[in-house]
């Protein structure tokens, strides 16, 4: 039996998932961790992570590391994406938090991201063809799945805390903000030059920006686990009233909406400006939120290894 421990530090959220794999490739999830640290708030043009973020990033890590620390040899994965990849203090903050805490991060391409987020899929959803859609906090991943291969991959520079900090009130969005934030996303959209392959496809919602647009939704219905949002559709039409609904709210309205975090109550519409334009650019009737996404995707890529072990031996 083998304790894995998964950890992704993005640039809104750090998040940690401890499986049980046996010898034959079975697993059991059996702890899930979040905290919201928002690593890449404030880095600005020099793209430098800030101490208060590295702070709050340095005790959620600190905490993570009091639960895995119980387990017996623990297998520790833990991989940072976009705030860190992008950062020019990069190797001082690893050096940090390897000092403080003992551990190893490695700095993941976006592309590698994108193939654990196509992992993670594909194993738990039936998806034969789609664009999956992972929006970060500093980042946007784009796949292209044709019968349930990934035939194109891209990463952007779109994401929720980002657009946010770079364009938008936190407090009630105004038309010429709105405008403008949709308007640079559309041209970084419009480069991504295999994207007119996904027209008509439909899409699959990851990061926490769209898994928020469902619980949104979830809650609005009345669903008992509203958080459950695995598998779960939303039309576009239900898309688009959703952001509606949040763009007529100032910054207090939107943190009483059920189903949206308080945290995320001021990068929300930021986070959901790619998912909505590219539904719109495609003409994508349906979008499926998975829960299932990078550290999945790791724990995927073990199972396989010990399965094709267990097959050499």
């Amino acid at each position: 039996m083998e304790n894995l421990v998964v950890i992704d530090l993005g640039s809104n959220s750090v998040r940690m998932t401890i499986s049980e794999l046996d010898n034959a490739g079975n697993y059991k999830t059996v702890t899930q961790e979040k905290r919201y640290v928002r690593l890449s708030e404030n880095m600005g043009d020099s793209q430098i992570l800030q101490p208060a973020a590295i702070e709050r990033t340095l005790t959620a890590l600190e905490e993570f590391k009091a639960i895995y620390s119980e387990l017996d040899h623990p297998k520790i994965k833990a991989v940072a994406t976009a705030a860190v990849r992008q950062a020019s203090n990069q190797k001082q903050f690893l050096k940090q938090v390897k000092a403080q805490l003992d551990l190893d991060f490695t700095v993941i391409p976006g592309t590698t991201e994108a193939r654990y987020d196509y992992l993670g899929v594909v194993n738990t959803l039936p998806v034969i063809n789609g664009l999956l859609v992972d929006t970060g906090g500093a980042s946007s991943e784009l796949i292209l799945v044709q019968n349930r291969q990934m035939k194109h991959v891209v990463s952007i520079p779109l994401g929720s805390v980002t657009l946010s900090q770079a364009y938008l009130e936190s407090d009630r969005v105004q038309a010429d903000s709105l405008f403008t934030a949709m308007t640079y996303v559309n041209n970084i959209l419009n480069d991504v030059w295999w994207l007119r392959e996904a027209t008509n496809l439909p899409v699959f919602g990851l990061g926490g920006a769209n898994r928020t647009l469902a619980k949104i939704n979830r809650r609005n219905k009345n669903f008992l686990n509203f958080e459950d949002v695995h598998g779960y559709k939303l039309s576009a039409a239900d898309v688009y009233a959703t952001l509606t609904r949040l763009l007529s709210l100032d910054l207090a309205g939107r943190k009483k909406i059920p189903g949206l975090s308080k945290d995320r109550a001021d990068i929300i519409v930021g986070g959901l400006i790619p998912v909505t334009l590219l539904m719109r650019l495609l003409d994508s009737k349906q979008i499926t939120f998975s829960n299932a996404g990078l550290r999945e995707g790791i724990l995927f890529e073990q199972i396989n290894q010990i399965k094709n072990g267990n097959e050499e031996d």
